[in-house]
Order: C-alpha cells, then structure tokens, then sequence
C-alpha cells in the first residue's frame, strides 16, 4: 500500500519515534499516549482519541501488530491488518504519531518514549494500567477517558454477523 507522504510521515518505528519524542521534548511539547488495537474505528475510539488529543501538544498512538491483536482477541483478528489501521489512524487530524508494537502490552514502548500524559479508556482502572507508574514517576499523569456504552469493536462485528 502505497501512502500519500503526509499520512506516511506520520507511522514511526520505534526508534525513529523515540528520536521524534526527544525533539518535541526539546521543543517545549507535551506527549500524549494511548494505545490499542483499533480494529474497526468507532464512536468509542474516537471519543477517548479526542479526548487524547486536548490533553498535550503531540497525541501518539501505539497500535499493536496484527500477531498481538490475535494473540489479545482470537485467530478472527485483526479484521483490518496493520498497515490499514496504521494508515487509518495516522489520517487522523487530530493524531501527531502511529507506531505498532508487538508486544502484549506497551510498558517498554511507553518507557523508551516517557510521554506527559497516558491516556486509556473507561474500561480500565488507573491502577491497572500499564505503564502508569513510569509516567507518574517522571512526573507525567494518567487520565482515563469514561467508557461510552454501546460501542465496541465486537459489537460491531457481531452486528454485522447478524445482518
């Protein structure tokens, strides 16, 4: 797939983002974080990105590899591979860098980059999250995002399954 250089410039390796960080850094710019698998972009998702994005300068989206997101959700996952949903969330206005990690969770992405603010839906409890305590500790701050009920992912699959 071939992306248009404005979206492409947006989708980072690991270490180039981690090179990209120190530069906002340096610049004055507060990092924001969040993670997941975006699968089939909804109203949820858009809801905590949103919200993200008021919280600092620069939102950053980790998104994990389609190997991880079998691993986390099922050999039925991803519906979308990891290039389209890279490019779809690096479309995003409001979104500054995509990055994919393949672990199962973004505690050493999240270490390597040291963003001000991590932000994950209502579905998770602060004390749950990971990488929380990094942030905190380097003087950042978690914000959980309240759950909009009704929209999910595997809802909107088995919506789908039902037509």
């Amino acid at each position: 797939m071939k992306f248009p250089e404005k979206i492409k410039d947006k989708i980072f390796s690991t270490d180039a983002l981690s090179q990209q960080c120190k530069l906002w850094k340096n610049q004055g710019s507060s990092l924001v974080f969040t993670n997941g698998c975006f699968d089939i972009l909804h109203r949820g998702h858009m809801e905590i990105l949103s919200h993200a994005a008021g919280l600092g300068d620069k939102l950053i989206v980790a998104l994990n590899t389609d190997a991880s997101v079998k691993r986390l959700k099922g050999e039925q996952r991803p519906v979308n591979d990891e290039a389209f949903r890279s490019y779809m969330m690096a479309s995003l206005e409001i979104v500054d860098a995509v990055v994919l990690f393949d672990e199962s969770t973004p505690a050493e992405l999240i270490r390597t980059l040291t963003p001000n603010v991590l932000v994950k839906g209502g579905d998770y409890q602060a004390d749950q999250i990971v990488g929380a305590d990094h942030v905190v500790q380097q003087g950042g701050r978690v914000c959980v995002v309240p759950f909009v009920t009704g929209y999910s992912t595997t809802g909107l699959i088995d919506k789908i399954r039902q037509l």
